[in-house]
């Protein structure tokens, strides 16, 4: 709506996972380190935490696109299936044909799969995003899953993304088995506040912006005090704020504006939770 107005190419504010705009801070750049030191060595199960919105998933996508040709991957997003069926998806998504859907006989096929991929150098990643939703027996699933392995590496190298309470599931006593094979962990934290403006003007380039939209010093530290650094509320907050300052035909997002937009968010959240 507002893209030509600020001859954007497109919206840069989009709360979508999109790895094109994804902002190294120091935070993800620590977390992106001990993801590829995980997959590198071969560590077998890789745990990545983090709140609601601070760019898990964004991360994720933007590491998968760091690997080298060697790897081949399964993404599986919100796992809500039965023991059997989240087996039946990570088939799929790493493209294996399988004639037998039982879970013995999934298990084999990808067993296979990981063999004739270790065979030719491939590494092989299976990422399990929102991983907190996964049921202790798929926990455990994914723990023998992760036992596949030659006399020298492990055969399959696991990343489990997920919010806090991932950590809550896996502190359960059924699940110590698979918490000893947990050899990389990462928390990921909201951005820091002087990454914030960073942040900020690094979408608006990606987007396509050439140096004539101007947030306001002012309107910056409210956004950061608005949205304690979480990139997904940045997002909403700056969004509302350039379709603010074009209903306004100024490309000058100020403390007015962001003020009104705050407001607006405010009763959102309001109406969200009656």
């Amino acid at each position: 709506m507002y893209c030509q107005y600020y001859g954007l190419k497109e919206r840069p504010f989009n709360v979508t996972s999109d790895p094109a705009f994804f902002f190294l801070s120091r935070k993800h750049k620590e977390a992106l380190s001990h993801l590829l030191y995980g997959v590198s060595q071969r560590k077998g199960i890789i745990v990545l935490t983090g709140e609601i919105g601070t760019g898990k998933t964004t991360l994720c996508r933007f590491f998968l696109n760091q690997l080298v040709k060697n790897v081949k991957t399964a993404f599986i997003l919100n796992p809500h299936f039965s023991e059997t069926q989240l087996l039946e998806a990570i088939v799929k998504d790493f493209g294996i044909t399988t004639k037998n859907n039982t879970r013995l006989g999934l298990v084999w096929d990808l067993n296979k799969f990981l063999l004739n991929e270790s065979e030719t150098g491939n590494n092989v990643i299976l990422i399990i995003d929102e991983a907190q939703n996964l049921k202790p027996g798929q926990l455990e699933q994914v723990r023998l899953l992760s036992n596949l392995e030659t006399e020298k590496e492990k055969l399959l190298q696991v990343v489990l993304a997920g919010q806090p309470e991932l950590n809550r599931r896996l502190n359960l006593y059924d699940l110590r088995q698979l918490r000893q094979r947990i050899m990389v962990r990462y928390h990921i934290s909201p951005l820091e506040k002087d990454e914030i403006r960073d942040y900020v003007y690094h979408r608006l380039n990606v987007a396509g912006a050439t140096g004539d939209i101007e947030f306001t010093e002012g309107a910056i530290e409210v956004i950061a005090n608005f949205s304690s650094g979480t990139p997904r509320l940045i997002n909403m907050i700056c969004d509302r704020a350039l379709l603010a300052g074009f209903v306004a035909e100024t490309k000058k997002i100020d403390l007015a504006i962001i003020n009104k937009c705050i407001e607006e968010l405010d009763s959102y959240f309001v109406r969200a939770h009656q």
